[in-house]
């Protein structure tokens, strides 16, 4: 499996050929994608923005992460001019389809802090409180 697939390409190959869960876990699988989701569904970001919010990934990470999304087709680029111009990120429409999973998980989260008294973020620049509209 390529993780580094260029923007062009439409998808990245799924590690087991028919199966819908490992055709899942490779375009929104890994530490950061579904937490990048949820804050492009609230509002188109440039690379700047997503990485004040989140501070514990490095460049090269949300970089990486933000490609793969791109190349799955969930995330769109929008190169505003030339270099050093800001390059804004938004949710495609297909990538708005998979808000339905995002926001379930992020509910399921609350429930997991709730249950093993797990402090939930206060409104914090990394806050996922908010519920996806």
């Amino acid at each position: 499996m390529n993780k580094k697939a260029p923007a062009g390409n439409p998808s990245r190959p799924n590690p087991l050929p028919g199966c819908p869960m490992a055709a899942a876990f490779t375009a929104i699988g890994g530490k950061w994608k579904l937490t990048l989701l949820y804050w492009l569904a609230h509002g188109e970001s440039h690379f700047a923005g997503l990485r004040r919010r989140a501070a514990p990934i490095t460049p090269k990470v949300l970089a990486e992460q933000l490609r793969e999304l791109e190349a799955d087709g969930l995330v769109e680029r929008d190169v505003t001019g030339p270099v050093p111009a800001p390059v804004i990120y938004r949710l495609t429409p297909y990538g708005a389809t998979v808000l339905p999973v995002v926001e379930g998980v992020r509910v399921w989260g609350e429930a997991h802090l709730r249950r093993t008294d797990g402090m939930a973020a206060t409104e914090t620049a990394m806050s996922c409180a908010t519920t996806i509209a």
